[in-house]
């Protein structure tokens, strides 16, 4: 994802994002895992319950609880999200999110830092594939195969005495790897031949949006520039998601206008140009037809 923490950035009414918390104990390492609380220390004394986001990876395996425990309810990206014992949430950087206070948060945590691992499990495990859904459920098999990989890596996390920090860095990121494997393979696992064949070229069309939504939203611009015909990418776009080329970029503009509404004090003529609206009554016009509201409306109610 782009980078947007500090392109937003304004005299302090940039949204509002998190860093990576520094752990002592563990000096030099870009994960932390343990108790859901431990997942919690980004906070820096913050309420939880406010609304932010973090330029960083954070999966929550929700377990344990009474019987009969009521499952926590999370906000990421303006959409709620259930969760209950047995199932996860992964939370990618950029999103915004926000913990129910009211909830109780029971399980395990693991944070880890963009840069921690090498590009190519990067690409092999999903990390940036927000197309996904957060909320993970596992089937039995697979929960006990996620949670018996988490405790090891929980294992070799907190044995700092037995390894040099070099080996024991390197440790962590094959047993880091082997987690995120298998949680890639759950949150793909609903994907079927036609989505699998389509990926390559959704995936690049994906990651060019990414990078350009902000000044481009035309389908056919980012077809010439990948080097497809109109209808590959629809076809590529409509195997991946269900939707429209078009639609799918409408639905990252409304998102990212969503989060600058909702998290800085930007004015919205700005958050409209910086969205790619230079005129600011057609990102109005443009923002109500995709969402049922206007900016000023929508900011007033998240406020």
């Amino acid at each position: 994802m782009a980078d947007t923490s500090s392109q937003y950035e304004d005299g302090g009414a940039g949204i509002r994002t998190f860093p990576f918390p520094v752990d002592l104990s563990v000096l030099g390492v870009g994960m932390q895992v343990g108790p859901m609380e431990a997942g919690r220390g980004w906070h820096l004394g913050e309420q939880i319950e406010r609304v932010h986001r973090i330029d960083f990876h954070v999966v929550l395996l929700f377990r344990g609880g009474p019987a009969g425990h009521t499952p926590v309810r999370h906000m990421i990206d303006f959409d709620e999200y259930e969760a209950g014992d047995g199932e996860i949430l992964w939370i990618r950087p950029g999103q915004v999110h926000r913990f129910s206070a009211a909830a109780d948060y029971r399980g395990t945590a693991l944070i880890m830092q963009p840069g921690f691992l090498p590009r190519a499990t990067v690409e092999a495990t999903g990390l940036y594939r927000y197309d996904l859904p957060p909320l993970l459920r596992p089937d039995p098999a697979q929960l006990t195969a996620l949670e018996d990989s988490l405790a090891q890596l929980e294992r070799e996390y907190v044995d700092t005495g037995t390894l040099p920090l070099s080996l024991h860095t390197a440790v962590l990121r094959h047993t880091l790897t082997a987690f995120l494997l298998r949680l890639a393979h759950l949150a793909a696992g609903a994907a079927d031949t036609a989505h699998e064949q389509a990926d390559s070229t959704f995936t690049r069309f994906r990651q060019a949006v990414e990078k350009g939504f902000a000044t481009n939203h035309s389908v056919s611009a980012y077809a010439d520039a990948l080097g497809y015909s109109r209808r590959t990418l629809v076809r590529a776009v409509r195997a991946a998601t269900g939707e429209t080329p078009k639609g799918f970029i409408d639905k990252r503009v409304v998102l990212e206008a969503k989060r600058l509404l909702a998290h800085t004090d930007m004015p919205i003529g700005r958050i409209g140009a910086v969205v790619g609206f230079p005129d600011a009554a057609n990102f109005s016009k443009f923002f109500t037809q995709h969402t049922g509201t206007t900016p000023v409306a929508f900011r007033a109610e998240l406020r």
